[in-house]
């Protein structure tokens, strides 16, 4: 049997039941997380993300997730996932789901199934591939792969759910459907590119506080994986605010806020800071008519604005 990217993880992927492993790689290659849940569930996605919804199949049992980076590889998504393909039909695998990209569902897809957050993995909307598969037989164990590339390094993970030891099989439920993303979870990056600014709805500040809540922020993962997929783009962060207020104090927050996304983008995510900048401009650019507390709250909001894709 041949196992061309990584020969360890291949080995845990086409043994029994799922375990946790030291896993020997490549002197390129760093696992960034190895977790095993005995008794957990996952949804499977086994089709692409079309009319609000994502097909998925629900299993049980154990749940093991691993995710890899892999530095320099100067290899396309679809050479890193390939082997990972090959020796699963090899093992008698069925491939479910095999798409790339926006084939996948881009951003719907990536932000309705199960991935890491950075700095462990990276998806890059543009450049993706994403295989799921069933091993053939009663137990029928499954598997999902997800890989992307980001700042000239590989991202690989791979959650194997098999039977947990309580019973012989594996548990699946009926297929079913993803719901439909939330506003925040729409094709920003699209958006971004598109028009030139989006707004980062998901952002959580407490009111009248530049602290930004601890996430998950999908809209800030988005736009990671944007940036590092090339150093040559930029963005600026503007933060907004309501009519309430002196425009002295709302500028000073607002670009309080602003520079804590960057922080964020930066500190967490791993996002070069040369990539990014942060102003505001207090309520001076409504969206909406500050006489309601609807209008209100659409204006406290942070932008991020396209600067440079060169």
């Amino acid at each position: 049997m041949r196992c061309w990217l990584i020969p360890m993880a291949c080995a845990a992927l086409l043994t029994g039941p799922a375990r946790a492993l030291d896993l020997t790689l490549p002197g390129n290659a760093t696992q960034s997380v190895d977790v095993l849940r005995a008794a957990d569930s996952y949804m499977l996605p086994v089709g692409p993300f079309a009319d609000g919804t994502l097909p998925v199949i629900g299993v049980e049992g154990r749940v093991h997730q691993q995710a890899w980076r892999i530095d320099q590889t100067g290899m396309t998504t679809l050479q890193l996932i390939r082997p990972f393909r090959d020796e699963l039909t090899r093992a008698g695998y069925e491939i479910l789901l095999d798409c790339s990209g926006q084939e996948c569902g881009g951003f719907d897809f990536r932000f309705n199934t199960k991935v890491l957050p950075a700095p462990d993995m990276y998806v890059d909307l543009f450049d993706f591939r994403f295989l799921s598969a069933r091993k053939a037989g009663a137990a029928g164990n499954v598997v999902s792969v997800i890989v992307s590339q980001a700042g000239g390094a590989g991202y690989v993970q791979m959650i194997q759910v098999t039977a947990n030891g309580d019973t012989d099989d594996l548990r699946v439920t009926a297929a079913t459907s993803s719901t439909e993303p939330a506003q925040e979870n729409l094709p920003l990056i699209g958006a971004l590119v598109e028009q030139g600014h989006v707004i980062l709805r998901d952002l959580d500040f407490g009111t009248g506080s530049s602290a930004l809540g601890p996430g998950p922020h999908g809209t800030l993962e988005a736009l990671a994986g944007y940036l590092l997929a090339d150093k040559k783009r930029r963005i600026a962060l503007v933060g907004h605010t309501d009519r309430v207020g002196t425009l002295e104090d709302n500028i000073t927050l607002s670009r309080r806020r602003a520079n804590s996304v960057l922080e964020r983008l930066a500190g967490e995510h791993d996002v070069p800071r040369a990539q990014l900048e942060a102003n505001g401009v207090g309520y001076l650019s409504p969206i909406a008519p500050n006489q309601t507390a609807e209008g209100r709250e659409a204006n406290r909001r942070v932008e991020a604005i396209l600067l440079s894709t060169e």
